[in-house]
């Protein structure tokens, strides 16, 4: 069933083939339009509040702070946003943590475009959309000790951990973020004792044991 009146649309994505891409796909279903587009999350959680958005279409990995930051800032400034993140991603750790920052639905970027658009509707209804496929590899998470122990961690220690992992420097993060680096070495800290570790090679085997990096 279509939504009458148009749905606006802000695009996050770092790639601006990928958000012609998909800005092209929606100017072929009546009631969508595409307001805004932003290459970052700082970007993106500036415009926001100058168009509103019904629907913000948000990447995770990108330069700078990253989706799952903005996803956090914005939900915190204008709660009743609505966020469907479109993502590479196919690891249940990120939809989750995204899900937890404040998105509403979680797709990833292989999806076909009828489900894109009947996420976007479904989001302006006010309810939530997690493909069926990411619906499985959640609940097969929550078998797995390992990936599990990942759920302990806020969206932002999420962020940190998944960037320490990779071998960013505190310093690096922080610029990221936008933090301090004391800040990030607090966050460090408070990570290792929620998982359980102690050094940066017991943390990248975390990472790579929960699917978040590759070996």
């Amino acid at each position: 069933m279509r939504i009458e009146t148009p749905i606006s649309i802000m695009l996050v994505d770092d790639h601006a083939v990928v958000r012609s891409g998909i800005r092209r796909l929606l100017e072929q279903y009546k009631g969508f339009h595409v307001i805004a587009e932003a290459e970052t999350g700082e970007r993106a959680y500036s415009l926001f509040g100058e168009f509103l958005p019904d629907v913000v279409v948000m990447d995770l990995t990108m330069p700078g702070m990253g989706g799952m930051e903005a996803i956090r800032r914005i939900i915190t400034r204008y709660p009743t946003a609505k966020l469907l993140v479109l993502s590479m991603h196919e690891n249940a750790a990120f939809a989750n943590q995204a899900l937890k920052a404040g998105a509403r639905g979680y797709l990833a970027k292989n999806s076909l475009a009828e489900e894109l658009v009947n996420a976007l509707e479904l989001l302006v209804q006010g309810q939530t959309y997690i493909s069926p496929e990411m619906v499985s590899k959640i609940a097969l998470q929550s078998l797995n000790a390992e990936t599990e122990r990942i759920q302990l961690l806020s969206p932002r220690e999420f962020e940190i951990f998944r960037m320490l992992s990779e071998g960013l420097e505190g310093e690096e993060i922080a610029e990221n973020l936008k933090i301090s680096s004391k800040t990030v070495s607090n966050y460090q800290t408070a990570i290792k004792q929620k998982l359980g570790i102690n050094t940066p090679v017991e943390m990248v085997r975390l990472a790579i044991r929960s699917g978040l990096i590759d070996n």
